[in-house]
């Protein structure tokens, strides 16, 4: 594995733990209790193990971060300059469904900063992380966006959207994973609307560290988040096509 500080370090244990557990669950979904928490979201008690084993393991080598995560909301702790910012299980739709595509996201917040971020896609084995000033990789291979320009050559993921679009497209139901190609250059770009921090912050970093573009975001905010995501060579390009989306 390539050079990485502690904090990442720390971060891959927890998911590679936290893993274990999800792809269990995984093939025991008739056994799942589930519950909703609003009109189309769903936490599973899967949801809630995964992300009790995240905290536990970052809070064992960082006691005094504090966190954001999914189920738990904002946990202040003497150290508020510092925040893990978690969610267990991105693409919890899918993962009811018994589709092998969703990820557990993990990153670390350093003030208004994104400093550390990681994807873990426990189904496929495949892990995408990058550090700030270090690069993005993919399982040690570094990783860059793609470098297509022209739009009708390109494929783009996004969310919920009432607009059509005359470019290629598609919904996967998973914004880390979808960021992650974008950085893996899979995808040239992602664009969403109405996203919550912990589906988007490892992501963030993911797609700036191999040489992507997003939008100006505040991560004062937690929730109802706006993210375009793209490569330079496409960006836009990308913009002027999807206008407000």
């Amino acid at each position: 594995m390539n050079s990485i500080s502690a904090n990442l370090n720390i971060m891959i244990k927890a998911s590679e733990k936290a893993s274990k557990i999800l792809i269990r669950d995984f093939g025991e979904l008739e056994k799942l209790q589930v519950s909703k928490k609003g009109p189309k979201d769903f936490v599973t008690n899967s949801d809630i193990k995964v992300e009790k084993i995240i905290i536990e393991e970052l809070k064992k080598a960082r006691p005094n971060f504090s966190v954001i995560s999914e189920e738990n909301g904002i946990k202040k702790d003497k150290d508020q300059s510092n925040t893990w910012i978690i969610d267990p299980i991105d693409g919890t739709v899918n993962f009811l469904h018994g589709i092998p595509h969703f990820a557990i996201s993990i990153a670390l917040q350093n003030n208004n900063e994104i400093i550390s971020g990681l994807t873990f896609d426990p189904i496929k084995n495949e892990l995408f992380y990058a550090e700030k000033d270090n690069g993005a990789f993919f399982n040690n291979q570094r990783i860059r966006v793609s470098k297509r320009n022209n739009i009708n050559d390109c494929l783009f993921a996004l969310g919920k959207s009432e607009n059509r679009f005359d470019f290629t497209f598609r919904r996967t139901g998973c914004a880390a994973l979808d960021m992650a190609y974008v950085a893996a250059g899979r995808l040239d770009g992602y664009f969403q609307k109405k996203l919550n921090i912990w589906d988007i912050a490892a992501g963030v970093i993911l797609v700036k560290e191999a040489g992507g573009i997003i939008n100006d975001i505040s991560l004062s905010k937690i929730q109802d988040l706006k993210v375009i995501a793209s490569s330079p060579n496409i960006n836009s390009k990308l913009i002027e096509k999807i206008g407000n989306f």
